[in-house]
């Protein structure tokens, strides 16, 4: 039996990080505490993980690390905020439209240079991002909606703040983003009248393994693919967020909203896979 490659082993590890990314929204929907309550503690058992894992590396900082951290904490309570409010698949699809906004941002403030091949990509995520506000209409939907796009907002800061800074302190930014996370959120766990074993079992899962040991587990990938190949399988995290929560909780997006998504992905996978590989075959 032949052994995987070393870049085989790298494409597995963005699956597996993309898929324990994914069961997230699921986690969130089953755990019955508020969204700071479960923030809270996930952070907890995550910042202990990364400092397990990581040892120096985690508490390592400098500036920029503190601003990143404060993006990082933000996206994280929103998310699940919007998750708590909205479908599960309204608020990854809504998160993941971070891209977008990076492709419009990163020229002004990094001077990068603005491709054309943009302007399309950008079109087609806010045709998605329409399609989700058309597809459901109550309020708690909308403002979920509202929340899971901040949170968007929040993630391209964060990709934004993470290029700048050097590369050394992206462990230290997640560890201290988690601190800042329990530490906003410790007001919430005195109104915690049961803590439940299955709660606190699900908040371990989410901290340990779905944040903590999948980011080891990608960036375990990144050295041994190449960053758009390890970016485009760990994909698989929206679009099977949604499939565990409809097979385990029975949440059902609405149509809108799935095709939405899709056309969201399919702007994101135009800009990373196909235009990307025709400008280095064009180069060679």
């Amino acid at each position: 039996m032949n052994k995987l490659s070393t870049h085989q082993k790298g494409l597995f590890a963005a699956f597996l990080a993309g898929l324990l990314w994914s069961t997230g929204g699921l986690f969130i929907k089953l755990i019955s505490l508020n969204p700071f309550q479960l923030s809270f503690f996930r952070s907890l058992f995550s910042a202990a993980t990364f400092l397990i894992l990581f040892k120096s590396q985690a508490v390592k900082r400098n500036s920029a690390t503190f601003i990143n951290a404060l993006f990082y904490a933000a996206i994280l309570i929103l998310f699940v905020i919007a998750t708590k409010m909205t479908t599960a698949a309204n608020a990854i699809f809504l998160q993941y439209t971070a891209p977008i906004y990076v492709l419009i941002l990163e020229p002004i403030l990094l001077k990068t240079k603005f491709e054309k091949i943009n302007i399309i990509t950008i079109i087609l995520a806010f045709t998605g991002m329409v399609l989700f506000f058309l597809g459901e209409l109550s309020p708690g939907h909308f403002a979920g909606n509202i929340i899971a796009l901040i949170s968007g907002m929040c993630f391209a800061g964060f990709l934004l703040g993470m290029r700048k800074n050097d590369h050394a302190y992206q462990f230290a930014t997640i560890f201290w983003g988690n601190i800042i996370i329990a530490l906003v959120s410790l007001f919430s766990v005195f109104s915690i009248q049961m803590l439940t074993m299955s709660d606190l079992t699900m908040v371990a899962y989410l901290g340990i393994v779905q944040i903590g040991l999948a980011y080891a587990v990608f960036t375990y990938s990144l050295k041994r693919v190449h960053a758009i190949e390890a970016s485009l399988i760990s994909m698989i995290e929206p679009v099977l967020n949604p499939v565990w929560v409809f097979i385990w909780y029975g949440e059902k997006p609405s149509t809108l909203a799935l095709v939405g998504g899709a056309v969201i992905l399919i702007g994101l996978t135009i800009k990373s896979v196909i235009y990307e590989n025709f400008i280095k075959v064009k180069a060679g």
